[in-house]
């Protein structure tokens, strides 16, 4: 599995972008904190976080991904803590980041960790490929395609923020089509557990 992912980043070239759920929703991340870019590829997404002030760990299974990433963290003097680590065999603990992003990553069992390795008051932000796709986007394996809802469904413990899944509804030229995104908070410890 690694050597699949190193030979697929190492064929990409130009520079790695956030996804579109941290792009648009990055007004919503705290001044400062732990953050977290779990699967974290060419690490857009970790590079957004650390320009935002965060204090970032970026993980990935592809050593390839890692050490690209590195060394752009680095061209730009950016804290980002790299880690080659198979996130299903070594997933984050509890209440260990303030900000969690994972994106075009899905693991099922993962979700109800990722809750708890928010700390209270903590953000998840997700973006993946759902199965009412209108193109040939993403993966054909239905495993690593999220059903109808089903990702505000995996998160409902926490409190949705910003939910989007347009399907095939409408005008399927215009919108966000073939994916789901969701940014969700851990509830502070005082509040009630539903929001």
């Amino acid at each position: 599995m690694q050597e699949k992912w190193n030979q697929r980043y190492a064929a990409i070239t130009g520079e790695p972008q956030a996804s579109r759920v941290l792009q648009e929703n990055h007004h919503l991340l705290p001044a400062e904190g732990d953050a977290l870019d779990l699967a974290c590829g060419l690490g857009g997404n970790a590079l957004l976080l650390a320009r935002s002030g965060l204090d970032v760990q970026a993980w990935d299974l592809s050593s390839v991904a890692i050490e690209a990433l590195r060394v752009r963290a680095a061209r730009e003097d950016l804290a980002v803590m790299v880690g080659q680590r198979d996130v299903l065999e070594q997933p984050p603990g509890v209440e260990s980041f303030d900000v969690i992003v994972v994106s075009y990553f899905l693991e099922r069992g993962l979700a109800p960790l990722l809750c708890t390795a928010l700390r209270p008051g903590g953000l998840l932000f997700y973006q993946t490929f759902v199965r009412d796709r209108v193109s040939a986007r993403g993966p054909d394996n239905p495993d690593f395609l999220l059903e109808e809802n089903e990702l505000r469904d995996l998160f409902a413990p926490l409190c949705l923020r910003v939910y989007r899944e347009e399907g095939s509804v409408g005008d399927v030229h215009q919108g966000l089509r073939d994916e789901a995104l969701l940014v969700a908070q851990r509830p502070l410890k005082e509040q009630a557990v539903s929001c």
